[in-house]
């Protein structure tokens, strides 16, 4: 699926971005930029879909974007309420690798750091006491300035470089290439998706959305995201679920209906197949 290309300003005193943001709900239109993101989730909850992965967010989660990789955000119903004082928060930090140089990657020293860049293509998770790391840094940044600016974000960079700490988002082998055309027509597939998932989505509905016969959809949405309609609608529906059970004490059947599935017994059997344990098992991992 292509993005569009999101531009992001920059304050002409600093050679990057970071901010604190506050905010109703996070950016939920499918985009990429060219500048390498760090956010670090401090308040909300929700789903987020990086290159072809599909998972949930929570506080305290840290996420680590390569340049022009495709992502978007879906903050949970009750921040996207109308007048709702539930607010979503996060520090958010945006670089070009140039910012320090156009060679300063390439040094004989920097090889760790040249390696982590090229890993956050595919995006990075990190866990455990790197995330703590990292952040705590990442609020001494939002107060920095001149040259500890800098100083800050290169500790925050080889703190991760350095670490075993870090999961890789997106499928082994996953390629993008971003066109920012058709911009609209594919926002409007994955928003509807993303507002429906819990009904039932025909293959007609959808294509609708598209503009284009069912046959023409399911050759264009598979060479976009490299899964077939269903696999993907599966995918948002098992993410969904996974997060009612690791977060709700809900009834795992009332989960099943709430993610859209129509019975108990497709729903075990797909969570299962994308999951790697039943909806029970999992919950009880969570437990």
């Amino acid at each position: 699926m292509k993005p569009h290309l999101l531009k992001i300003p920059l304050n002409p005193e600093h050679s990057f971005n970071v901010r604190y943001d506050i905010v109703p709900s996070f950016y939920n239109k499918w985009h990429y930029h060219e500048e390498v993101e760090l956010v670090y989730i401090i308040k909300g909850t929700g789903m987020y879909f990086v290159g072809d992965s599909i998972d949930h967010f929570k506080p305290h989660d840290l996420l680590m974007l390569g340049s022009s990789l495709p992502h978007l955000w879906k903050s949970d119903e009750q921040f996207l309420v109308p007048d709702s004082e539930e607010k979503v928060e996060a520090i958010v930090i945006h670089f070009l690798p140039q910012c320090f140089g156009k060679n300063f990657f390439s040094l004989p020293e920097n090889k760790d750091l040249q390696k982590l860049l090229d890993q956050a293509q595919q995006g990075l998770k990190i866990t455990q006491q790197t995330q703590k790391q990292v952040s705590e840094r990442m609020h001494q940044l939002l107060n920095a300035t001149k040259t500890r600016r800098i100083l800050l974000l290169l500790e925050i960079l080889e703190i991760i470089a350095s670490s075993q700490q870090s999961e890789i988002i997106t499928t082994k082998g996953f390629h993008y290439h971003n066109i920012p055309a058709e911009i609209d027509r594919l926002n409007n597939i994955y928003q509807h998706i993303l507002n429906n998932f819990n009904k039932e989505i025909s293959l007609e509905e959808i294509a609708k959305i598209a503009h284009i016969t069912p046959p023409a959809f399911c050759r264009y949405f598979k060479s976009r995201t490299k899964k077939t309609f269903s696999r993907f609608l599966l995918e948002v529906r098992t993410a969904h679920a996974a997060k009612l059970l690791a977060e709700t004490n809900k009834p795992v059947a009332d989960i099943c209906y709430e993610s859209g599935f129509n019975n108990f017994s497709n729903f075990n059997r797909h969570f299962k197949l994308i999951n790697g344990n039943t909806p029970l098992v999992y919950r009880k991992y969570f437990r």
